[in-house]
């Protein structure tokens, strides 16, 4: 459709956030003006009334910083060929990163003070709202390096920190993808995005023809990718090392607020329970007949099982499906569609995907492309748990804490997957639709817990052997790689020898020690669903978890919703789940 086709109702209101393009035009002169004025406080940050000052005024110029960008960018999305929201969106971000640069010295200042001024700092109850962000500054502070040290790590990043850059340029670039089979047997140039479509088909040699071609072109270009992760690797040890810390692993919990119990806990426990991912693997060989290969991992084990309904039944099943987080919850799911929070149809050059945005004192904003697909009625749910968890945050803090770390961020929006997801099993009565949505489960389960787990304990790996001066090689990583990937899939499936190439197309490997949040945020999702549905009075909890925002370490905020992810439990619910999952699936005939 063009987008004067859709009606009012299914396109979002970004006339909430400005409502004229003049009137982001005026605030954008505002904060052009004012975009240096945090200057003015270099060296004073030791007073304390005139920190509070300081803090006030950042507060008020990064809302503003996030308005703008965030209207631009949304209604550039809206229409990704449009030049006037193209220009605004660069401009917004222009600005962002101008007044960013301005804000640089505030935390090597912060850190350069006294312990004692800092605790003092901590403590004042004139700086309550930025009681965390003080705490982590002085929690930091023995590791940074002196104003000196500081610039020197600054101005050696931009020449040192190009890795990702690189892989960004082969892989999009570079990398000689061929032209393979596609389903209606013509050859089709192989592309990132065709090839997860093609490994979903129900052409075996199709989605065999893809793999090859895929894993072909990543090994032509092996050494490259392979020295370039090397020297990623190496970026980060260095790093770690400068900061005092033993490793880059460490670095990035510490620096996270993330006991470091939870990395080694979630690779402990997941690698004791793979016994549960190899019977599903046996299943799958089963049930497809045959020999079962890597590329046959992602093909649908029920054809002809989809909801397909038009947006408001959807809709109006995801309501249903959310029913157990109570009735003020239903008010907002409510008003997210009467008051337009939602872009829903797919438009002449609209953004593509989904996703949830928005700024610090209006609704959030949802942005959908829906299709009459049972993914898409799930999409609904996932994007609305974002918005949801913004709102809840937005609504109880001031801005200075409302916003919340990424290690949090999917468990509100995988919750009300698991929530949608029990609601259906328990209201269908076909038996082929209850089949697809036990397999869609234990996919979910396959690729974001175990999976993306496999990719944690392989970033570990290689950063531990180039620690203990072991040689990162091409052959080395390939083989490493192999034997995990043995290590999660069991001998129900045969290890294609281009399977050795995966950990080369994963960008994720690139900002080092992120892909297990992935792994925990199912976990805890799982774990809080299930406690819901069990015992409604958890939702109290879960929604001062909502609220929370970054008020503490997130650690701690998921501990609130009845979540420690230091200890065993989450992850033998999270088992238990998978396998019962399974059982169920082996039932139905």
């Amino acid at each position: 459709m063009r987008r004067d086709e859709v009606k009012i109702e299914d396109k979002w209101k970004l006339e909430d956030i400005y409502e004229t393009d003049s009137k982001w035009e005026e605030e954008y002169s505002e904060l052009a003006k004012d975009a240096e004025r945090p200057l003015e406080y270099r060296g004073k940050l030791g007073d304390k009334a005139t920190l509070k000052e300081f803090l006030s005024l950042v507060d008020a110029l990064s809302l503003k910083a996030e308005r703008l960008y965030g209207y631009a960018h949304m209604r550039k999305d809206e229409d990704v060929s449009n030049d006037k929201y193209v220009g605004m969106s660069d401009r917004a971000m222009s600005l962002y990163i101008a007044l960013s640069s301005s804000l640089a010295f505030m935390e090597p200042e912060l850190s350069a003070l006294p312990e004692e001024k800092l605790k003092e700092y901590v403590a004042a109850p004139e700086l309550k709202e930025y009681s965390y962000m003080l705490k982590q500054i002085l929690r930091v502070k023995a590791h940074i390096l002196g104003e000196e040290g500081e610039k020197l790590l600054a101005m050696a990043q931009e020449s040192l920190g190009y890795f990702q850059n690189t892989f960004s340029a082969i892989d999009n670039v570079d990398l000689p993808l061929p032209k393979v089979k596609g389903e209606d047997g013509k050859k089709v140039q192989l592309t990132h995005g065709k090839y997860s479509f093609l490994l979903a088909s129900k052409d075996r040699s199709v989605r065999k023809g893809a793999f090859q071609g895929m894993y072909g072109a990543v090994k032509s270009l092996i050494n490259t990718i392979a020295t370039n992760y090397t020297g990623s690797v190496k970026h980060d040890n260095f790093y770690a090392r400068a900061r005092g810390f033993s490793s880059p692993l460490e670095q990035a919990l510490y620096m996270g607020d993330i006991p470091p119990e939870v990395y080694d806990n979630l690779i402990e426990h997941v690698s004791e329970n793979l016994s549960v991912v190899h019977d599903y693997v046996r299943y799958r060989k089963e049930q497809l007949g045959g020999k079962l290969n890597m590329y046959d991992m992602y093909v649908s084990l029920v054809e002809g099982a989809d909801l397909s309904l038009d947006f408001e039944e959807a809709f109006e099943l995801v309501k249903k499906g959310l029913k157990p987080l109570g009735e003020d919850y239903q008010k907002l799911l409510c008003r997210a569609r009467s008051e337009r929070w939602m872009d829903v149809y797919e438009t002449e050059n609209k953004r593509s995907g989904a996703y949830q945005s928005g700024c610090y004192g209006t609704h959030p904003f949802v942005l959908l492309n829906y299709s009459r697909t049972t993914h898409d009625v799930f999409t609904i749910a996932h994007e609305l748990g974002h918005a949801m968890h913004s709102y809840y945050s937005d609504s109880a803090l001031p801005y200075s804490q409302a916003g919340y770390a990424i290690f949090v961020a999917e468990v509100a929006s995988t919750v009300n997957e698991v929530l949608l997801l029990k609601y259906l099993l328990g209201e269908t009565k076909d038996v082929k639709l209850k089949k697809f949505l036990l397999s869609y489960y234990l996919d979910m389960f396959r690729t974001t817990l175990f999976r993306q787990t496999m990719f944690a304990e392989f970033e570990k790996n290689a950063h531990e052997m180039d620690l203990n001066g072991q040689p990162l090689t091409p052959a080395s990583l390939s083989d490493m790689y192999y034997e995990l990937n043995k290590k999660y899939y069991g001998d129900g499936v045969t290890h294609n020898d281009e399977i050795r190439y995966e950990w080369a197309r994963i960008p994720h490997f690139y900002t080092a020690f992120y892909v297990y949040k992935y792994a925990t945020g199912i976990t805890s999702a799982v774990n809080i669903a299930n406690g819901i549905l069990k015992d409604g009075k958890r939702v109290d909890n879960y929604k001062k978890f909502l609220s929370a925002g970054g008020t503490d370490s997130p650690y701690e905020i998921l501990k609130i919703a009845g979540v420690d992810l230091k200890t065993a439990q989450p992850y033998e619910v999270a088992m238990k789940e998978f396998a019962d999952t399974l059982a169920q699936l082996k039932e139905l005939k």
